[in-house]
């Protein structure tokens, strides 16, 4: 297990801090492309934030690297908020994002390989989980010690290649892979429970063969702390449950189901923006 106090490369109100002006980042775009995944983003961002500025060993300096470790995001329609990390980790000029979503732009809905930063394609829901038990399983025929770790949403559990690749991964006893669940609890058409009820979501991966962890998904200081813990068990693969609120960060967003896609409106927009500037007085 690692030492977080002497591992972390920013402090948690240096996270915190982070995590909102990713946030606001992430509105900023979206109301100028006037399309995206709103809610899903700013759930996810708090994860994004502490995968990319204390756990991953990958940048633009090593991204050709085959030692560098890979993140595959799953659920691929919250593409918003891993452009804006993307941009903050230098991939590629911020200011690229202003074509989001624009003809002939490369920053389109959801990941691409063509943004340089991106390790796969990805959108169609349950095809990242599977693609990262592949890139887990050539780390241990390699002799590599790269880590993987995917993004999957919990309303894309119920896509079945889900579960063939969760049972694949403990087969082959792949300790170098963390699965990270976004569970907002909301999904396009309706909350998760109603449109296809996944839960108990722990004794299903426990019965699958894999270590399970439960933290507070938009608390950095948990994520912190569970992604320092890696991996909960030889043998076996990862997966943390992170509870995290659809919206977070925006009063009349959280919980609330249009905003799965919804774009804020110029009033809207404001009203965002200043809850998000004094959120960032108090760190």
């Amino acid at each position: 297990m690692l030492d977080i106090e002497k591992t972390l490369t920013m402090t948690i109100n240096e996270l915190n801090k982070k995590s909102v002006i990713y946030r606001k980042n992430i509105l900023k775009y979206i109301v100028k492309a006037k399309a995206g995944h709103t809610g899903g983003s700013l759930s996810s961002i708090d994860i994004l934030n502490v995968l990319y500025n204390h756990v991953l060993n990958v940048g633009p300096e090593n991204f050709s690297s085959p030692n560098r470790d890979r993140y595959i995001q799953s659920k691929g329609h919250c593409v918003e908020a891993l452009f804006v990390v993307l941009a903050d980790k230098g991939f590629f000029p911020e200011e690229e994002l202003n074509t989001l979503c624009q003809y002939g732009s490369k920053y389109i809905g959801h990941p691409t390989r063509k943004v340089h930063g991106v390790e796969q394609n990805t959108g169609a829901l349950g095809h990242g989980l599977p693609i990262s038990v592949g890139v887990a399983l050539a780390a241990k025929l390699d002799g590599k010690d790269y880590k993987t770790f995917t993004l999957l949403g919990d309303g894309e559990l119920p896509e079945g290649s889900n579960w063939e690749a969760a049972l694949s991964a403990a087969h082959y006893q792949l300790d170098n892979l963390c699965v990270i669940i976004d569970k907002n609890g909301l999904q396009i058409s309706g909350p998760t429970a109603s449109v296809c009820k996944t839960d108990p979501l722990d004794k299903k991966w426990e019965s699958f063969g894999w270590s399970v962890r439960e933290v507070d998904g938009n608390n950095v200081a948990q994520l912190s702390e569970v992604f320092a813990a890696l991996p909960f068990e030889a043998g076996k693969p990862s997966v943390i449950i992170a509870n995290t609120i659809k919206g977070k960060g925006v009063s009349y967003m959280e919980n609330v189901l249009k905003w799965h896609h919804g774009v804020p409106n110029a009033t809207e927009y404001e009203q965002a923006q200043l809850e998000l500037d004094q959120a960032l007085t108090h760190f």
